[in-house]
């Protein structure tokens, strides 16, 4: 099963309240912290709806 390598490359600092829940809700806590997810339908929306704050690599 694939799986998704997510870091969290930008602050949350002044981003709107539903971005902020879905980076906590991945995961991420701290700048630079990186995360394993499955690759799936869920995860890959939740990846779009922040897509400017993280980085995502394929494993």
């Amino acid at each position: 099963m694939a799986k998704l390598e997510i870091t969290l490359t930008r602050s949350v600092i002044g981003s709107k309240p539903d971005q902020r829940k879905t980076v906590e809700a991945l995961g991420l806590r701290k700048m630079h912290q990186t995360v394993e997810h499955a690759d799936n339908a869920a995860i890959r929306g939740m990846v779009g709806k922040v897509a400017h704050l993280v980085s995502v690599k394929e494993l």
